[in-house]
């Protein structure tokens, strides 16, 4: 194998990796996600996956519970199902299971 292909072969995707990782240094370092260390450590020991770690924990950096669907116990649940939900959906007007339990214990 000639030389200018294995180094091709594994300098490519060293060149990504190290890269990969010291923009995860320097952008940890910038929105505030600390220790920078460690989410390069993670990213270098982790290849790719470890990328792919930090911009999930980065995303949730900008979480606005405003825009969340999901706040407050709110599940969209099929009329069909809502008697299987412990939870209540949307637009349900039933009791919760409890206050129905003590009405029909009185």
């Amino acid at each position: 194998m000639s030389n200018v292909l294995l180094a091709a072969i594994i300098g490519i995707p060293l060149a990504w990796h190290l890269g990969l990782t010291a923009f995860v240094y320097y952008d940890a370092r910038r929105v505030g996600l600390e220790p920078p260390r460690k989410w390069a450590a993670i990213a270098f020991f982790v290849p790719l996956f470890g990328f792919f770690i930090y911009l999930f924990e980065r995303s949730e950096l900008d979480y606005d519970p405003e825009s969340d669907p999901y706040r407050g116990n709110n599940y969209n649940i099929h009329p069909s199902r809502a008697d299987d939900a412990p939870l209540p959906s949307r637009g349900d007007d039933r009791e919760p299971p409890d206050e129905r339990a003590q009405h029909r214990d009185e």
